[in-house]
């Protein structure tokens, strides 16, 4: 048991250890792939809801989300990284970084969605996963249209 939560505690602390040692333009990079990546399995699963459904691939995407979604990417918000340069330059608007009380909810937000869209993809109920889809879109929209700004 001594040994178990020791490890806990070293894995904990040397994963708070890690993300202050990310480099600006790495975490700018990784914020950049883990929206990226969540934008792609969103779009897989609006091709099954709207095409031929596929279990499965729904049930992949909706768990490769709320992966990313619980993977605490808000500690990629390093200081300085509201400019440069990741895979391409930040879009990030300077008020994610000072509204810290709204961004948490908008961040919360997601997360439940996400959760919830994992919870109803391993249903295979095609029009429940629709209607979330619609809600989990939402909040990324939210997110998007306060703290993104346009190309």
């Amino acid at each position: 048991m001594k040994s178990k939560l020791l490890l806990a505690l070293l894995t904990v602390t040397l994963a708070g250890t890690a993300a202050a040692q990310v480099k600006v333009e790495d975490a700018i990079k990784f914020r950049q792939s883990g929206y990226g990546f969540m934008a792609w399995n969103m779009g897989r699963i609006k091709s099954n809801v709207e095409g031929t459904y596929n279990k499965d691939e729904v049930i992949k995407a909706a768990n490769a989300i709320q992966a990313i979604a619980n993977s605490g990417m808000g500690a990629l918000y390093v200081p300085g990284s509201d400019k440069g340069t990741g895979w391409e330059a930040t879009r990030a608007k300077p008020a994610i970084f000072t509204d810290k009380e709204k961004v948490g909810k908008v961040a919360m937000a997601f997360n439940k969605e996400a959760n919830e869209m994992a919870k109803i993809a391993a249903t295979g109920d095609a029009a429940a996963v629709k209607e979330q889809l619609g809600k989990l879109g939402g909040t990324c929209k939210g997110c998007h249209d306060d703290y993104k700004a346009k190309k």
